[in-house]
């Protein structure tokens, strides 16, 4: 199986590889994010260690389960050969409708296939008023229009 684009990663080539991300985790879609994984990649996610597609898929039902209402955009950082450093920012509310924008850095690895082998998260939750929402709009992608996170100052 191969997920284009491959490595080694140039600008243009990291940066849609980073949108891919992006609108991957955007419409939710388990399977389809799993399938960009190699079946052993390995995570870190803030403390919890996760290997393989399967747990990945378990750990994305959790996720979402208590991240309601989910809009996240990347931005690419830096890129060298089959790595690619990612920042990024997400709005949520939980179940009793408190709003959060959680902050983070994503290292990735990626094989010859353009599979991600290592992701390593690091994330920070900051509680919101709705009204501080910046992440404003429908649907399962970001618009090309609306502005990232350099443009909104994050």
């Amino acid at each position: 199986m191969s997920r284009p684009p491959l490595p080694p990663f140039d600008s243009e080539t990291a940066r849609l590889k980073v949108r891919l991300a992006e609108d991957a985790w955007n419409s939710q879609d388990l399977e389809k994010i799993a399938q960009a994984y190699t079946s052993d990649s390995k995570w870190r996610n803030r403390s919890e260690f996760i290997t393989g597609r399967e747990e990945i898929v378990s750990f994305l039902i959790r996720k979402w389960e208590g991240e309601q209402d989910y809009r996240l955009i990347k931005e690419l950082w830096a890129f060298r050969e089959n790595r690619i450093a990612v920042r990024f920012a997400y709005e949520w509310q939980d179940g009793m409708g408190h709003w959060f924008r959680s902050h983070g850095n994503e290292n990735w690895e990626f094989d010859d296939n353009g599979l991600m082998r290592y992701r390593m998260a690091s994330i920070n939750n900051q509680s919101i008023l709705v009204t501080d929402r910046l992440f404003h709009w429908t649907g399962n992608r970001r618009p090309d229009e609306h502005p990232g996170l350099s443009e909104l100052g994050l």
